[in-house]
């Protein structure tokens, strides 16, 4: 069980952020249904069948905090999140696993999402270094990691079989301590800037 960082919620202007739960199941259930999520063969996004067993696969595992992102204006959940490879000795994690149901998604919320998550691990837990993975075939989730200010590390080849039997490229990027101040700038401006 991760015993650092401890479960915890966190609540912006958009989105709130609370330990996920069986709870929050029916309204998982749906957001995955809106724009067939699960079907993008890329990514490893559960469908309504397999979302009670994807809740408790990762409430398990001992290296993730996961989490469920709700919609703050309605209150029901829209997507999940997590922090996972966890290293308390090294102060250092990843966010990563995020989905959003479609009807949400290029919205202010995963960016607001993010700016919670990032702040949560630099100036509460003292992270040196914050971690996004992507399938190196996931543009948009690749640019939307770009967006915020994280840096290329590099391409894991042959990282990990996906459900489909491919083979998966890894695109890894980081966020360090030094870089947080100006990356927390650049994630406050894109929320607040007009938008056109």
């Amino acid at each position: 069980m991760v015993t650092w960082p401890e479960p915890f919620s966190v609540k912006g202007q958009h989105v709130a952020l609370v330990p996920l739960s069986h709870d929050h199941h029916g309204d998982l259930v749906e957001a995955t249904a809106d724009g067939q999520l699960h079907r993008l063969w890329y990514t490893s996004i559960p469908d309504g069948a397999g979302m009670e067993a994807e809740i408790s696969r990762r409430a398990a595992l001992e290296t993730m905090l996961p989490f469920t992102i709700l919609d703050v204006a309605t209150g029901r959940a829209v997507g999940m999140t997590t922090y996972m490879n966890i290293s308390e000795e090294h102060r250092r994690l990843e966010i990563g696993s995020t989905w959003y149901r479609k009807s949400v998604q290029r919205s202010p919320m995963n960016t607001e999402c993010k700016l919670l998550l990032l702040r949560y691990a630099f100036e509460q837990l003292g992270c040196v270094c914050v971690e996004f993975r992507t399938h190196v075939l996931n543009q948009q989730s690749r640019r939307a990691i770009e967006r915020l200010g994280a840096k290329l590390d590099g391409v894991l080849r042959s990282n990990s079989i996906m459900p489909n039997g491919t083979v998966r490229d890894t695109a890894a990027y980081s966020i360090i301590a030094s870089e947080w101040p100006m990356v927390k700038a650049n994630i406050e401006w894109r929320l607040h800037k007009p938008r056109l």
